[in-house]
């Protein structure tokens, strides 16, 4: 989390199963030859252009260097295939510094993954799969449609307008973790039919043929994912391996023999495992110190110096400008903003940016004060009637000196806001040394030596949970895989 102001959050999306809205633009419109492909037009260009810096910022800024260049060359080669372009310098390609699975692609060239979904990747040839799926989307202007039927619905706009505040609909419970938490924008992302996002998987697998990739990789990664989302869901504690904001999407599954079907029985081609793996060696994975990291149940954020516990039963979710913390029995966002007019003032401004179901900002009923670990606090609850009931929407904030104050949202049904009492307790300063203690991971390439075993290597990984698992989804290896020696794997150290 990159504090930078209370209770904003930009609508943008997560990758493959749900990805942010492409525009405009033209391009090839299906996966036939016989499709007339369009160069990017100004208006595009203009557009893009004006979009990027927000999004870099909203996943974490843009990772520099070798690696970065190498994603860079990589993307341009598989978007250049979709005929948006006439060159491969019409198109910007740019890998965020951002610990959640996601790509995507905007109107004007601009194409993006994150360090964290390259890392879930194996060959090269499963990269430009998932560039290629993104930049799929923006040639069958799938974004176009996608807006019309968010405008039908009263959403925001598809490069995704801040939201404001928390809407408490009929849907209210759930709602609010749609569409304040989880890196920022689950709301807009249920929105890609099936079959767009099919065919930005057949168009992708198209652009792999062209550019003499292995078209089976879109199939792989596809399958990558569904064990990643598994994989959460169980480090997790929950059953539900698909988040409720992609249930409209194609099942992982079914999405990989429609691609390996796609690919077709004969399919080969480059896949530049070795090359990829020297390419992403060192990479940045999980929590950027710089943006707080998550540890089991514990936030701490070395360079603002705090850190919190989630209550028992909760998971948490590191986003660009807050923290998600979710439940079965409530929801709750950590954020920031500056301290003007009192800490009275600070809650009533956090609670007049949120509204309920009709619209009509909440107002509390009362301000409290209290002192949490030797830090000036002040809370205050508000009951709201929704048409699934009545919920209790809870903002406890801090005075942390400077102008600064941090804050929880909470929400939960009637009577139960006392479930995050544990959490509202444990917020406390960190001392320089705690700081400095904190060590980010990194992906780490290792060649295999005679006698490891799946399970020896993964007693490396960086991990106290989940060590065995991690290490397999991580290498798309089964616990029966035999590992050959001098074969390449990535191990996640300190």
């Amino acid at each position: 989390m990159k504090i930078i102001a209370a209770g904003s959050v930009t609508a943008l999306a997560f990758t493959l199963q749900a990805c942010v809205p492409a525009g405009g633009g033209g391009g090839l419109a299906s996966t036939g030859e016989s499709a007339t492909p369009a160069t990017i037009s100004q208006a595009d260009k203009a557009e893009g252009a004006k979009a990027h810096p927000q999004l870099v910022a909203e996943f974490g800024g843009k990772v520099t260097g070798p690696q970065a260049a190498y994603v860079e060359n990589v993307g341009k080669t598989i978007a250049v295939q979709s005929g948006l372009g006439n060159a491969r310098s019409d198109f910007t390609v740019t890998l965020l510094n951002s610990p959640v699975n996601n790509a995507f692609a905007i109107p004007g060239g601009y194409v993006y993954v994150t360090r964290q979904l390259t890392a879930l990747m194996n060959n090269e040839a499963q990269l430009a799969a998932v560039l290629g799926h993104e930049v799929g989307h923006v040639a069958a202007r799938h974004s176009a449609k996608r807006q019309e039927a968010a405008s039908r619905n009263q959403l925001l706009g598809a490069l995704g307008s801040i939201l404001s505040g928390v809407l408490l609909g009929d849907n209210a419970f759930g709602r609010l973790g749609q569409q304040v938490f989880s890196q920022g924008s689950q709301l807009l992302t249920l929105k890609y039919s099936r079959s767009q996002e099919l065919e930005a998987d057949d168009l992708g697998i198209a652009y792999l043929k062209r550019a003499g990739y292995d078209p089976r990789a879109m199939a792989n990664v596809l399958e990558s994912l569904a064990r990643q989302n598994a994989l959460d869901a169980q480090l997790r504690g929950t059953t539900n391996q698909v988040p409720e904001w992609a249930s409209t999407h194609p099942d992982p599954a079914s999405r990989v023999r429609d691609a390996l079907a796609t690919a077709g029985s004969g399919a080969a081609g480059i896949t530049n495992r070795d090359g990829f793996l020297a390419n992403v060696d060192g990479l940045l994975y999980g929590d950027d110190p710089k943006q707080g990291i998550i540890d089991g149940s514990d936030f701490v954020h070395p360079v603002l110096r705090f850190a919190f516990e989630a209550p028992n039963g909760f998971y948490m979710v590191n986003g660009t400008r807050a923290v998600s913390i979710n439940g079965q029995s409530g929801k709750a966002q950590f954020s920031s903003g500056d301290l003007s007019g009192g800490m009275d003032q600070y809650i009533k401004n956090v609670f007049a940016g949120l509204t309920d179901s009709n619209q009509t900002r909440i107002t509390p009923a009362s301000i409290e004060r209290t002192t949490v670990n030797g830090i000036p606090a002040a809370y205050s609850v508000a009951r709201v009637q929704t048409s699934n009931g009545q919920v209790d929407v809870t903002v406890f904030a801090y005075d942390f000196g400077g102008g600064k104050a941090y804050h929880f949202v909470t929400i939960t049904q009637a009577g139960q806001a006392g479930v995050f009492n544990p959490m509202f307790k444990s917020f406390h300063r960190i001392s320089a040394e705690q700081a400095g203690n904190i060590k980010p991971r990194v992906l780490d390439v290792v060649t295999v030596k005679p006698g490891d075993t799946v399970q020896s290597l993964a007693r490396q990984m960086a991990y106290t949970n989940g060590q065995l698992e991690r290490f397999l989804v991580l290498n798309a290896l089964q616990a029966d895989s035999t590992l050959q020696a001098g074969q390449k794997v990535k191990i996640i150290r300190y």
